[in-house]
């Protein structure tokens, strides 16, 4: 017989193996015409195929392009060898793609073809005879009944019932397998696979038998659908039933969350009676029913607790898994879904491929598009839903019209794309919106303490909780550096939202951000008391050009409370500015004072870098910034004086950083009891500062003060001092006060002309870094009258301790050097001392040691216990037998070692009296280590790549000589 012709060119949704002989006419025939009559596209050989006679390569293709292979094994099937041939095949195919395969034990016991007794046994027999030359084909057939019997399946003996109902459950089985039409996903899924691939190694599906939730979060359009569409389709055949709830945020406000639940229950049982039941039933069903079984559940577009609240995962059976789409991040927290996924913006060059796909049906493109394509891509900044729409809406048209549309998005967004966006903003709270909108329209790129500072004067104490919303709703983003992100359509959206409130008279704005409205409203005093916030931050196209105006601007802006100018050149200062102002920051501000008529009793933040002022006269405003927070004068070249600060009771931010000609320092800033930040960086001509006692002060700034002689008294106990940075001052001494500084944890001297410090600089109780480059000595004070013994005082609590060129001798080990004991990182490098002592070893917990460019170091004689780095390159004075000395240590303790020296070699040589390999470890042409054991890996020729107990490990320093031990720990010694 021939198998039928075109059997290539099919794909068949069941394959049916079977013995021709035992079942054709009965079982195996009646469950093909079953299968049939439900539209199940089966694939039943003639019944002229010749018995034995090796399967076709049609045949094979048959069982490769089929869903399900139903094996019907009856008590002669396996006197077949062409049935055998064919299982085999099938059996390959089901360990190498995803082919489901049914077992059907017709009259026959499945442990019979597991172990291959009784009737099957003597068939095997008998073939042994017949293939005693081929006993590998022999065995490929007991392996593939003995596997195709470990699988479920379906057992029918005659007396268990009629033979139609058994046949009616396995084409309901088949039927639900097969019915399970594959979600559509997307025209053109770019970048896609990835991203399945990074969620199913979440879902863990294979390896974790217990039920999990998992959520998948983004800004809309983002692709959060279609991802948990393409997982699904998948995943779903591993289940016992699935479902996908799409639109669940919609559905579930239409219809309500009984009928959500009716249709996984009706989905996963597969009875559409179910839709019709009341809600008790159905919650019964659920918690009962669904616990027998394995389920995917896909809920989509989530909003709110309580379309979570009505899926519970303790209602599915083991295995089972709940894939969740949402914004909300925190709603997934607050449901402890632990496990969750962002999804990934496009990268360039898959957001081009999507939208050539979508604008032109095709990977080719004309290449004169090629410009306009990258502008729609940035446009887009990796959003699919963008590209999309953008790439449908300009199908088929030329480049002209490409250029224009792109300039209109620019102008006014898409509106298909603005509403897909306004979900998150629709679901905010008033407030909520209000605090999004000044963020998208004025705020961007801004540091997020920064902005939390601007808006609490709008929005008192609830700006923390406000941006936790903001983020958890993926409107925006806080990166690594603490500056706020948000996507460029995103932002486009909250600019539209705020256009639309007035789109042809910008002084009605509630905010103006635009450099055109607010030059225009500025020149024309067209201004209204709805104006709240101006934030005048973008680039200028004409930085030169003066703006002109008569300073009258602000008289009609009696509600505005924050003005930020960070860009433009004024003709003229500010005749009038309001009181209702709580920020000002004017940059450049084009005047030597403020407004007399100014009374800013509400201002919190005041700003001014850059500008024109010589001093400013707190004293006549002192009774008007009761509310002041943070001054800021950086920048001021012409700032001379730091007036009388006391009428400030509440500032707790001061700057004046760069002020080149500032000479003098009000006593009163050494007595502002909210003081936390203090900074005077860069201050060439300021010769002295006033003593301070700030109780609040958590961080003070003194560096590049080029002329600053004289570190300020401490006067009292400071002990929120966290931080203090003393780079490039000539200060030569820290004054005994400076143990005052009770809290301070950070200590930064750069280039100083620092000779001595105290030695118990060190026990100062909360120190952990000391920072010193480039002093011109350091000598440890001896200790004074009435202080304690060295031996009897607690050792300091110095991790990092950095000493790079600062002219250190023998004698900076003695004295306070001995109380470092918690040091873990010590840098010694570019330095003049010529021994590192024994007593080193006391530094117990010191995993770094750095001495590069010691050119006098010529003896190691002590080596910490438990040191990993020692870098000690360029020290061209220490001798071998230092070195030598220092390997052996190290290789003692090492143990199991494996050796890597870049620059140097290894050689073997056979010794007659150990009779084995003995090696030597060379460097600079002489030998340093003689009869080390060997190891079981180690390499002749070096290179940066280091090989660690069989793996390979690339450095991104030089590395010299590597010791590892037994137990992957790693010791690294440049020399």
């Amino acid at each position: 017989m021939a198998v039928r012709s075109c059997l290539d060119a099919l794909a068949y949704d069941v394959f049916l193996n079977f013995r021709g002989s035992d079942t054709r006419h009965g079982f195996t025939g009646n469950l093909y015409k079953a299968l049939h009559d439900r539209g199940i596209h089966t694939f039943i050989d003639d019944e002229e195929l010749q018995r034995g006679e090796e399967i076709t390569p049609a045949l094979q293709s048959a069982i490769e392009k089929s869903k399900i292979a139903i094996i019907v094994l009856s008590n002669n099937y396996a006197s077949s060898s062409f049935c055998l041939d064919e299982l085999t095949y099938i059996v390959e195919c089901l360990n190498r793609k995803d082919l489901l395969v049914l077992p059907v034990f017709y009259n026959v016991d499945p442990s019979d073809v597991r172990y291959q007794k009784s009737s099957y046994g003597e068939a095997l027999a008998k073939h042994e005879e017949r293939f005693e030359h081929n006993m590998e084909k022999l065995q490929k057939w007991k392996m593939a009944l003995h596997q195709v019997a470990n699988l479920s399946g379906f057992h029918f003996k005659y007396g268990d019932g009629y033979e139609y109902q058994f046949i009616e459950r396995i084409v309901e089985l088949v039927s639900s397998k097969i019915n399970r039409a594959s979600l559509p996903i997307a025209d053109y899924p770019v970048g896609l696979d990835s991203q399945v691939l990074e969620v199913k190694k979440l879902l863990a599906v294979e390896f974790d038998n217990s039920v999990h939730m998992i959520g998948i979060h983004g800004i809309g359009g983002i692709g959060k659908s279609t991802l948990a569409r393409a997982v699904y389709n998948s995943i779903a055949d591993d289940f016992d039933g699935s479902c996908f709830l799409e639109n669940v945020r919609e559905k579930s406000n239409k219809h309500g969350l009984k009928h959500l639940q009716s249709i996984l229950v009706s989905e996963i049982l597969r009875d559409k009676k179910i839709n019709s039941a009341s809600v008790e039933k159905i919650t019964s069903m659920m918690q009962h029913r669904l616990q027998q079984k394995k389920v995917l559940l896909i809920l989509d577009d989530v909003d709110n607790h309580q379309q979570l609240e009505a899926f519970k995962p303790y209602w599915f059976g083991p295995g089972s898994r709940v894939i969740i789409t949402t914004r909300d991040k925190q709603l997934l927290a607050s449901h402890e879904v632990k496990t969750t996924y962002e999804v990934k913006e496009l990268n360039k060059n898959n957001a081009l491929q999507l939208l050539t796909w979508k604008g032109f049906k095709t990977e080719i493109v004309d290449p004169s598009y090629e410009e306009v394509l990258n502008c729609v891509v940035t446009y887009a900044s990796g959003l699919p839903l963008a590209l999309e729409i953008i790439g449908s809406n300009l199908f088929g048209k030329s480049i002209k019209e490409w250029r224009s549309a792109i300039n209109q998005y620019k102008r006014i967004p898409n509106n298909q794309i603005l509403e897909k966006l306004k979900v998150s903003f629709d679901a905010l709270e008033e407030e909520e919106k209000s605090v999004f909108l000044d963020i998208a329209c004025c705020f961007k790129e801004y540091k997020l303490t920064e902005v939390e500072d601007i808006l609490r004067a709008l929005y008192g104490d609830c700006m923390k909780y406000h941006v936790g919303v903001l983020i958890e709703k993926s409107l925006i983003k806080v990166s690594q550096y603490g500056t706020i992100k948000l996507h460029d359509l995103i932002q486009d959206m909250g600019r539209e939202i705020d256009r639309k409130e007035s789109p042809k008279e910008p002084g009605k704005h509630r905010r103006l951000w635009l450099w055109k409205d607010i030059i225009q409203v500025l020149k024309d005093n067209t201004g209204t008391s709805e104006i709240e916030i101006i934030c005048l931050d973008s680039p200028i196209l004409g930085k030169e050009e003066i703006v002109e105006w008569n300073g009258n601007a602000f008289k009609k802006m009696n509600n505005l409370k924050i003005l930020v100018i960070r860009n433009g050149n004024f003709s003229e200062g500010p005749k009038y500015l309001p009181n209702s102002l709580r920020v000002l920051e004017w940059w450049k501000y084009p005047s030597h004072c403020l407004p007399s008529d100014f009374h800013p009793k509400e201002l919190a933040i005041c700003k001014l870098p850059d500008s024109y002022f010589t001093s400013f006269e707190f004293d006549r405003f002192s009774k008007k910034f009761v509310s002041l927070s943070v001054l800021n004068f950086d920048w001021c070249k012409h700032l001379t004086r730091i007036p009388d600060l006391y009428g400030l009771p509440n500032l707790s931010e001061l700057s004046f950083q760069r002020c080149q000609n500032l000479i003098t320092v009000h006593n009163s800033i050494g007595f502002l009891h909210k003081l936390k930040t203090l900074s005077a960086v860069g201050c060439r001509k300021l010769r002295s500062f006033p003593p301070i006692k700030l109780t609040s002060l958590e961080k003070l700034e003194l560096s590049f003060c080029s002329s600053l002689g004289n570190f300020p008294e401490i006067l009292g106990k400071m002990e929120n001092m966290r931080e203090l940075n003393l780079l490039h001052t000539p200060i030569k001494e820290l004054p005994l006060s400076f143990q005052n500084l009770i809290g301070l944890r950070g200590l930064c001297m750069t280039n100083n002309e620092i000779v001595r410090l105290p030695s118990s600089i060190v026990m100062m109780p909360e120190l952990t870094t000391i920072s010193a480059s480039g002093l011109k000595g350091w000598q440890w004070l001896e200790q004074e009258e009435g202080e304690e013994k060295v031996g009897s005082i607690v050792s300091s609590k110095v991790e990092y301790l950095r000493a790079s060129k600062c002219n250190l001798d023998d004698d900076f080990f003695s004295i306070g050097f001995t109380r470092l004991a918690y040091v873990n990182q010590l840098d010694l490098s570019n330095n003049n001392f010529t021994v590192i002592p024994e007593c080193i070893k006391q530094c117990q917990l010191l995993q770094r040691l750095d001495v590069r460019n010691c050119k006098h170091l010529r003896e190691i004689r002590g080596i910490p216990p438990n040191l990993k780095y020692f870098l000690a390159t360029n020290c061209v004075s220490l001798t071998s037998s230092s070195i030598s000395m220092f390997l052996y240590q190290k290789l003692h303790e090492a143990g199991n070692t494996l050796f890597h020296l870049r620059g140097g070699r290894i050689t073997e040589r056979f010794d007659h009296q150990s009779n084995g390999p003995s090696i030597s470890l060379w460097f600079r042409n002489k030998v340093l280590c003689h009869d080390i054991a060997p190891c079981d890996n180690y390499t002749t020729v070096f290179s940066p790549i280091v090989l660690i107990n069989g793996n390979q490990y690339s450095f991104a320093f030089e590395l010299c000589f590597s010791i590892v031990n037994g137990k992957g720990n790693e010791t690294y010694i440049l020399f």
